[in-house]
């Protein structure tokens, strides 16, 4: 009764992705967590997607994932980010029903076939020595349970050995109200030889929302969207308004003056923190040239009475909470209904992992999500996924299934983090992946959506309406590249500007000269046509750039190069180059975020140096 193909330890967003995509490939799988009612629950921001992170949940689409399925149903507002910018750098971002999103997850899940929910906290992980190697074989739970599988996924998020930190205060918590895991750690580092480590994170406040002056702020407009993440088209409204406000001059004299009552700067703290969603205590203490910091005023869950104040995150006391938060504008009368808080926790190393997320000392235990040191529930369903279709493969004696950096961007996610290993949370971005030209939302399906049909995650029906839009794309991409490059309809789909007007016209041209329905031609078809021959240039100058930096790999790097004054170089390459000081270009290339670009620079200047 107890016995199992696949268990899954923690029912955050890696563990549902892992335990949905295990049971439907046919695995008999367990979904072990503390409290069933709060399964995908979202403890920070209320939202999916954004730059880099939209592309991931575009990516757990197209393999039949159950992220984009639960956004659809329970999404508040959609916007576009980045329009102002090319398709490849885009990212979809949805403002989400938090509670309605964890009660639908809930409920797909028990209905799953093959799929139990279980509550229980896990406290040992079981192993055995066979064949002079040492295999997982189950868990036990603290009320003395035992299930046994010849795959366990850990997915425990903070809740190893979670503390929150409110000031000085602290007390032992997974997430705010809930527990914390304080024996497992110790039994996964005596089963697979790894000390862990510790980062943290951190959330803001939350605001009455009859307490806050909207009128002194700037409202966030939604965009006008055919498609959400999943395939097929939506009616997509805006059940909700957002807004914006920014901090002041008086609210960064409020935190200087109390810097030394943070946890994080007070000496609490241990665990890193995000640099890239940092808390306010760090933003000011970095930037003290900023006069000031957007704040995104958000719903905490439609109709519900909380304000969600995203880029304020702190732990400072709650007294000091309450003043600056009310010299922000709009907020002067705020009333709070949970303090602000940061979180420490255990995390894996990821350089212990395989690229499929099997842990390399013990077979058949696999990690997933922000335990791997990610942050982002995004980042933790795209593991979640690849370390589900891992474990069944495995347990199935199948190839292993591992997304090459190339292709996607939970394979550059996977490789950043097991290559280099994490000394930060790991958050996406699109300028992590060096073919992001070709990694774009508009050709996900193209890319991957054969993967997921040859995994048995994607049903016949969509997969039908897939091969007939990839047809329509090859078949105008073709024809288009075959005109005058001086024709009208070129210059039209190779055009930097993608409004209404250029689809429509667009769409009539090739309806009429393809002899095809309009009706058939979609705003995403459209827009993966339009990239791949604006982008066609440019995706073979990245090749030979690629070609190149092969051809140099064993180049010194100068040591004389100042990266600071390295005119090209971003901020944060600069950053990392000065921390990992790579010694030859090959050596630079596995450095996290690196482009092509990036290295032809420090190859010229290598050469010019030598």
């Amino acid at each position: 009764m107890n016995k199992f193909d696949v268990i899954v330890v923690g029912a955050g967003h890696a563990g549902i992705e892992a335990a949905y995509a295990a049971a439907k490939m046919g695995s008999k799988t367990l979904l072990l967590t503390i409290d069933k009612n709060k399964i995908a629950m979202m403890p920070c921001n209320p939202s999916i997607g954004g730059l880099g992170k939209g592309h991931i949940v575009y990516e757990i689409s197209a393999l039949g994932g159950l992220m984009p399925k639960l956004c659809s149903k329970t999404y508040l507002q959609a916007r576009m980010l980045n329009t102002r910018k090319g398709p490849a750098v885009q990212g979809l971002r949805l403002q989400i029903h938090k509670f309605e999103y964890s009660k639908l997850a809930k409920e797909i899940i028990t209905e799953t076939k093959n799929l139990t929910l279980k509550e229980g906290l896990v406290i040992q992980i079981l192993t055995k020595k066979m064949d002079n190697k040492t295999k997982v074989t189950g868990v036990k739970t603290q009320d003395n349970q035992i299930y046994n599988a010849p795959a366990v996924i850990i997915t425990s998020g903070t809740f190893l050995n979670g503390i929150i930190h409110i000031g000085f205060e602290t007390q032992n918590a997974g997430r705010s109200g809930e527990k914390a895991v304080p024996k497992l750690t110790k039994s996964l580092e005596k089963a697979t030889g790894i000390k862990f480590k510790r980062l943290k994170t951190g959330t803001p406040p939350r605001l009455l929302k009859t307490s806050i002056d909207f009128s002194k702020m700037e409202k966030q407009k939604a965009t006008k969207l055919d498609y959400l993440y999943e395939f097929d088209p939506i009616k997509v409204e805006e059940k909700t308004t957002c807004y914006i406000t920014k901090t002041t001059e008086k609210t960064h004299k409020i935190i200087k003056d109390n810097l030394e009552k943070s946890a994080l700067y007070g000496g609490k703290i241990s665990g890193i923190g995000p640099r890239y969603c940092p808390s306010i205590e760090d933003k000011i203490k970095r930037h003290p040239q900023r006069g000031s910091h957007h704040v995104f005023v958000e719903d905490d869950g439609q109709n519900l009475e909380k304000i969600y104040p995203a880029g304020i995150s702190t732990s400072l006391p709650l007294e000091v909470q309450e003043e600056y938060v009310r010299s922000i504008p709009g907020f002067e009368n705020a009333i709070f209904t949970d303090p602000g808080y940061a979180i420490e926790y255990d995390f894996l190393e990821p350089n212990n992992l395989k690229h499929t997320l099997e842990v390399k000392t013990v077979e058949g235990l696999y990690f997933a999500g922000q335990v791997n040191g990610t942050t982002g529930y995004e980042e933790a369903a795209g593991q979640g996924l690849v370390a589900g279709i891992n474990a069944h493969l495995k347990i199935n004696k199948k190839d292993p299934f591992i997304l090459n950096r190339t292709e996607s961007y939970i394979g550059v996610m996977i490789d950043d983090i097991i290559t280099i290993g994490v000394d930060e949370p790991y958050r996406m971005f699109t300028s992590r992946a060096e073919r992001r030209l070709i990694l774009r939302q508009d050709n996900v399906f193209l890319r991957l959506m054969p993967y997921g049909k040859k995994l048995n995650l994607i049903d016949e029906k969509i997969y039908k309406k897939f091969l007939e839009e990839k047809e329509i794309i090859e078949k105008s991409v073709d024809f288009i590249k075959k005109q005058n490059k001086q024709s009208s309809i070129f210059r039209l789909f190779h055009s930097i500007e993608w409004d209404i007007k250029k689809q429509e016209k667009g769409k009539k041209i090739l309806s009429q000269k393809l002899n095809l329905s309009e009706d058939k031609i979609s705003s995403r078809a459209l827009l993966c046509i339009h990239a791949k021959i604006r982008y066609q240039g440019y995706i073979e100058k990245e090749k030979t750039e690629s070609e190149k930096i092969l051809r140099f790999q064993k180049l010194k790097i100068s040591k004389n190069i100042n990266y600071s004054q390295l005119s090209g170089l971003s901020v944060e390459l600069q950053s990392k180059l000065k921390f990992y000081k790579p010694e030859t270009i090959a050596q630079a290339q596995l450095i996290p975020g690196m482009t092509p670009a990036a290295l032809s620079i420090l190859i010229f200047k290598s050469r010019n140096q030598t």
